[in-house]
């Protein structure tokens, strides 16, 4: 792996665990499920005005249509509507946590389901993965510091998207990429939008910090983080650029804990360790000899 490729995927991880941080600005102050809707639609459009920019299609293999939709429905709606929801009460940190354990459940499910070969080391790592999750839940649930309701949440939306990532493996090849990211975030934003609309009163606060954090979750997780992944895949592959996914639980902590002065505590910093000491090992496991 060179340089640059160590950069993206650093870039990457970084990225992808500040959003946590920047979401637990917005929800507290804006509608979550209109705040999800309103950044889909304006990621999206920005998106898709790239992508013909860069002379790519609007007509997409079947493959891609399917990948569009389920990525749309399962990861921008459900994972991410839900994780939004879930951030009026629980703690950014938490929350980066329980999304770090998709790649477990990805793991799991490609060796229960598909019955796929997973190494002694990977199925250690999926053990002490999984051990890690339970020990920050529990102690934050003994604590009082943790709402039950919104780990439900956050643990449906992680679940929707390990299943979004499955359905859909090789199926968004054939070009076109910028593209096909931006319209499933408008997919997103289409079943967001009537929800928030039923269930939501839109009373907002646009302050500055508010508006600076709701523009910064657009841009930079929403559109620079994706095409960064992207490339870093397009540069390395798939499995190797998985390996960054370690690095998430413990940039969302360390992140929450800076910019929003979310506590450091004992019993999360031995599940972090945990948790990227097994999404490492299950990682480096599906890498081949």
């Amino acid at each position: 792996m060179d340089i640059r490729a160590t950069l993206m995927g650093l870039a990457f991880a970084l990225m992808w665990s500040s959003a946590f941080t920047s979401a637990r600005i917005v929800v507290t102050h804006v509608p979550p499920l209109g705040a999800s809707a309103l950044r889909f639609l304006i990621a999206g459009c920005l998106a898709v005005i790239i992508a013909r920019a860069l002379g790519q299609s609007w007509r997409l293999t079947s493959g891609q249509m399917r990948a569009t939709a389920i990525f749309g429905i399962c990861q921008n709606a459900l994972y991410l509507g839900l994780f939004f929801v879930a951030m009026q009460t629980i703690e950014a940190s938490l929350a980066a946590i329980i999304a770090s354990s998709m790649p477990l459940l990805v793991a799991l499910a490609g060796l229960v389901i598909f019955g796929e070969r997973v190494r002694p080391a990977g199925i250690a790592g999926l053990v002490a993965g999984f051990l890690g999750v339970i020990i920050i839940m529990l102690s934050r649930l003994q604590d009082g510091n943790a709402d039950p309701f919104g780990i439900a949440l956050c643990l449906i939306g992680v679940m929707a998207l390990a299943f979004a990532t499955l359905a859909v493996r090789g199926a968004s090849s054939g070009g076109n990429v910028v593209m096909v990211v931006g319209l499933q975030m408008l997919v997103g934003a289409a079943v967001l939008a009537p929800a928030s609309l039923l269930l939501e009163s839109w009373r907002a606060e646009w302050t500055p910090q508010v508006i600076a954090a709701f523009a910064y979750t657009v841009i930079v997780p929403g559109l620079v983080g994706t095409l960064t992944w992207f490339q870093l895949v397009r540069r390395i592959g798939a499995v190797k650029a998985s390996t960054f996914h370690f690095l998430n639980p413990f940039f969302g902590v360390v992140i929450a804990w800076a910019l929003l002065g979310e506590p450091l505590r004992m019993w999360d910093a031995v599940g972090v360790a945990v948790i990227m000491a097994g999404i490492l090992a299950v990682q480096l496991s599906r890498q081949p000899d």
